[in-house]
């Protein structure tokens, strides 16, 4: 071999070493970075020796794929959970205590302890009281529920917005891919970043990848729905600025198709937050309204006043609604009644009504009037609505409890299916938790950095720097001592 094959074999190695070396001290700085995949120089043999052929990097198509599943999967799951918990807390408050199961229990305490000494108007007072603040919680109940959704349409709204700069982002990172593949560069950046978007895109809704010529990728929907091809196709949505019982909420459209919410109770099909606020905003929130109202029909009920001779229908008494006197039908839902339940003037003393009507009857005239005697010790109206709360009754089915049971039994399974629906959600949360968290562990270990292994790499490469530096350092000097025999 001539000295100069040789001088070029050593330039050539020291040239590869040092863009080697290069490319590994990339790879131990961002180790710490989850978007980063490993590089590695590919080396071709040449007639002087060998040279850098192209820069690898590292990729797992399939596991790439799964973790994004997984991913979106656990962050819609992750939204509902915490829902769930701002229901329990704005709506029941801590320990259940401004749920209405325990208002409803304590205006029961009331009304017993009135019976058992009914010639006390002080006690009388307690039991409008406890009726006063039994409506509160409805009325409370039901302004949080809606502000709720309120707040979920904004959260819609904002994530709508991200999600449209996200995929502009990808369109141009999509675009530098695609024309540095058609020309030979290296895209390994550009192929990171991309990555890094389809996982933040991922996290508002599910998605799936086509890779086509040149790098070039395509986004659809796991339902099928394009939502990137060569440029981003709309997403939209129109924010309600409030809501009352019964309104429906606008859908999130992917270019023109609305987005279905999540299914499943706790455990939720939601993939991605979209889905999962959208479950929140119309079907577990409604759900929970639809308990309230029904929770209110059934007092109104459960209290209305009846002729003790049977010709008169009954009327609301201790508790009225904007269409008392008359009664709302048995069974049948009145969307918003649980936020316009009052408690009957004609009992309220704030209102110049008398308390002591809840005794003797008589809110609706002297024909409902029971204790026509006025005795002090009358109790058996008390005793009926006491009885009463514990009567079966109907209760309309789209509440998703059963329709036939007592008012008191039903206000108490609303706190059990929240807290059904809490528990089912924190079950499949930490099982879809731990699925991302293998298929990201999974995936990291594929296309990861390992420092040990680019460390020991990175010695092997200093050894093989020395080794050249030395052949050039020989032939230097062999090629000095032939310019002296030349002179």
């Amino acid at each position: 071999m001539s000295l100069t094959s040789a001088l070029n074999i050593a330039q050539s190695a020291l040239f590869n070493t040092s863009r080697q070396t290069s490319i590994v001290s990339r790879n131990i700085s961002e180790a710490s970075n989850p978007d980063y995949a490993r590089r590695a120089a590919s080396l071709v043999s040449t007639n002087s020796g060998a040279q850098i052929g192209d820069i690898r990097r590292a990729t797992d198509e399939v596991l790439f794929r799964q973790n994004l599943a997984a991913q979106s999967s656990w962050n819609g799951q992750s939204f509902l959970s915490r829902g769930l918990d701002r229901l329990q807390i704005n709506v029941n408050g801590v320990d259940n205590a401004s749920s209405p199961a325990t208002a409803l229990s304590k205006l029961r305490e009331a009304l017993q302890t009135y019976a058992a000494t009914p010639s006390n108007r002080t006690l009388a007072e307690n039991a409008v009281e406890a009726a006063r603040q039994m409506v509160l919680s409805l009325n409370s109940g039901t302004a949080a529920i809606q502000s709720f959704r309120t707040d979920i349409d904004q959260e819609i709204s904002a994530s709508v917005d991200d999600l449209n700069r996200l995929l502009a982002e990808f369109e141009t990172v999509n675009t530098q891919i695609v024309s540095g593949t058609r020309t030979g560069r290296d895209v390994s950046d550009m192929l990171d970043r991309r990555d890094a978007l389809l996982k933040q895109i991922s996290a508002y809704l599910p998605v799936s990848t086509i890779t086509r010529a040149n790098n070039d990728m395509v986004l659809t929907t796991t339902g099928g729905v394009t939502l990137f091809e060569t440029v981003p196709r709309p997403v939209s949505f129109t924010a309600n600025n409030a809501y009352a019982a019964g309104t429906l909420g606008n859908a999130v459209y992917v270019d023109g198709v609305p987005l279905s919410p999540g299914a499943g109770g706790g455990n939720t099909t939601a993939s991605g937050s979209l889905a999962a606020n959208l479950q929140l905003r119309d079907e577990i929130a409604v759900q929970m309204q639809r308990q309230l109202d029904e929770i209110a029909r059934g007092l109104v009920s459960v209290f209305a006043e009846s002729d003790p001779s049977g010709t008169l229908s009954d009327a609301a008494g201790l508790f009225t609604w904007p269409g008392g006197p008359a009664l709302p039908a048995d069974g049948i839902l009145v969307d918003g009644l649980a936020g316009r339940i009052s408690v009957n003037p004609a009992m309220d003393s704030r209102a110049g009504g008398d308390p002591e009507l809840l005794r003797d009857g008589g809110a609706n005239g002297t024909a409902y009037l029971h204790n026509t005697t006025g005795a002090a010790s009358y109790s058996g109206l008390l005793n009926s609505f006491v009885e009463r709360l514990e009567t079966p009754q109907l209760f309309d089915p789209a509440t998703g409890l059963g329709s036939s049971q007592s008012l008191f039994s039903f206000s108490v399974e609303t706190i059990g299916w929240l807290e059904g629906l809490r528990q089912q959600s924190a079950s499949g949360m930490a099982a879809k938790e731990a699925l991302a968290s293998h298929t990201a562990t999974a995936l990291a270990n594929t296309t990861g950095v390992n420092i040990d292994e680019e460390m020991a790499l990175l010695l092997e490469l200093e050894h093989s720097y020395q080794a050249s530096a030395r052949l050039m350092s020989v032939i230097d000097e062999m090629l000095a001592n032939l310019m002296e025999v030349a002179r």
